[in-house]
């Protein structure tokens, strides 16, 4: 059974930073892509960041660009989301994702944690 497992998440004011974890219970992680997405009140689900299974390919959002880092450790089953210069408008659950590629549609993915809550304070 496949489990994705978000933490880090928590209160910050504007301008400070936070990094999320996610450790995921796959036998292969590796084989993997991974991405976070996000998910505000009264929004729909937004892309974040995805990452290809080495590592070598990452993208992020126009929105968090410059701002937010994404990143793995496949020996460790972890993808990191490093989220620095924090806005109000990041204020949302956010949650990771594994599939077979990188890509912002949530429709390739097929494994989701349940997210965890970043609040920015302003």
């Amino acid at each position: 059974q496949v489990q994705l497992v978000e933490s880090g998440g928590g209160l910050v004011q504007t301008g400070g930073s936070l990094r999320l974890s996610c450790e995921a219970s796959i036998r292969v992680f590796s084989a993997y892509a991974m991405a976070w997405f996000r998910q505000a009140p009264g929004k729909e689900r937004e892309f974040v960041a995805s990452i290809s299974r080495s590592g070598d390919y990452a993208r992020v959002t126009d929105s968090v660009q410059g701002r937010f880092t994404i990143s793995r450790d496949n020996a460790n089953n972890t993808v990191y989301l490093q989220m620095n210069n924090l806005k109000a408008e990041d204020t949302a659950v956010y949650s990771c994702a594994a599939g077979s590629i990188p890509s912002p549609s949530p429709r390739i993915y097929v494994y989701w944690g349940t997210g965890t809550q970043v609040t920015v304070s302003s």
